[in-house]
């Protein structure tokens, strides 16, 4: 229990930051207080802080400069590659909005796959999951992302629902970079393989609720772990 509340602390500082350059009004290249302040502000350790601070620097929302301070980045300034994943599809829909959708679509899909699932898809998850936990071992955060993406469409395609696969299929290229994100925090990388797993137990005893449930807890945690927490019911 203790690893997991210390694991959340700078999931908690991330939002903590990103709501205040919001409420606060801070702009691009604007500076913000310093670590010690917001580290006191926040109410997290110096260690916590500085895990947060790097993770918004991977994603573009903030700019670490030694000796300087840290300081809010224009989001048309952030890195294209070697600082962490940049969302390319701003344009269609923000990463909190698919987080969102895949969360209600894809737990829902789970449940009905877990009733409707054959020993052969339950293989195919089976050496999926194995696939991800060497390419993690192997720091292969690209070849995982595709498997994280597979794993997901083949629930879906087990779920028997055309209408939710078409979805998937239709909007592959958001999707496959959502499961790209999480893996910016590649000390936590394995986590979705533990994840997986819980979700492929629930669908190997074909227990419907346990494995709709544990797709959501999934789901909400590698929005996290991104740096996003949305709103579910």
């Amino acid at each position: 229990m203790m690893n997991s509340m210390n694991r959340a602390v700078p999931d908690v500082a991330i939002q903590g930051i990103r709501q205040m350059i919001s409420r606060d009004g801070y702009e691009a290249g604007a500076a913000l207080p310093s670590q010690r302040d917001l580290a006191e502000r926040l109410g997290v350790s110096r260690a916590s802080l500085r895990e947060a601070l790097s993770t918004l620097s991977a994603l573009g929302v903030v700019s670490i400069q030694p000796g300087k301070g840290v300081f809010v980045q224009a989001p048309s300034a952030a890195p294209s590659s070697g600082g962490g994943l940049v969302w390319p599809f701003a344009a269609q829909a923000a990463p909190e909005d698919i987080f969102q959708l895949r969360y209600a679509l894809e737990s829902f899909a789970t449940g009905l796959a877990a009733v409707r699932l054959s020993a052969e898809e339950l293989d195919g998850l089976e050496d999926n999951v194995e696939a991800m936990r060497a390419e993690l071992r192997a720091e292969d955060f690209e070849a995982a992302a595709r498997l994280d993406f597979d794993f997901h469409r083949r629930i879906l395609m087990a779920s028997g629902n055309q209408a939710m696969a078409g979805i998937l299929v239709a909007s592959a290229d958001i999707f496959l970079e959502s499961q790209k994100l999480p893996f910016i925090r590649s000390e936590r990388a394995m986590e979705t393989w533990q994840e997986h797993r819980k979700i492929l137990r629930a669908l190997a005893r074909h227990a419907a609720g346990p494995a709709s449930k544990a797709m959501q807890e999934h789901i909400r945690a590698a929005a996290l772990r991104t740096g996003i927490a949305f709103v579910a019911p």
